[in-house]
């Protein structure tokens, strides 16, 4: 069992030894890279479908259930996009690093 105070040290290591057990390639990218975070363009996709047309909000309510039913229209044409051009963003950050 892994003690709390420690817990993130030994989660690295087993994930690390995970990949390599398991013949996974890791990237040689920083670990927060929002360029390379396809839900960060779905972050901005739905801020502006939300807020589309000027839109506010009078509740906390309204807001939120807009945003579920935002998130539960993101079109997979979006999601497809985003998966299909990863290789291209992969390729240009490694140009940078």
């Amino acid at each position: 069992m892994l003690q709390r105070d420690n817990a993130a040290v030994h989660n690295a290591r087993l994930t690390k030894e995970f990949f390599q057990e398991n013949n996974i390639t890791l990237l040689d990218h920083p670990a927060c890279s929002p360029d390379l975070n396809p839900i960060e363009n779905i972050w901005g996709w739905m801020a502006r479908e939300v807020y589309k047309n000027g839109h506010q909000f009078q509740t906390v309510d309204a807001l939120r259930e807009a945003i579920f039913n935002t998130w539960s229209n993101v079109p997979t044409s979006l999601l497809e996009t985003l998966a299909s051009i990863m290789p291209k963003r992969l390729l240009i950050t490694e140009s940078f690093f």
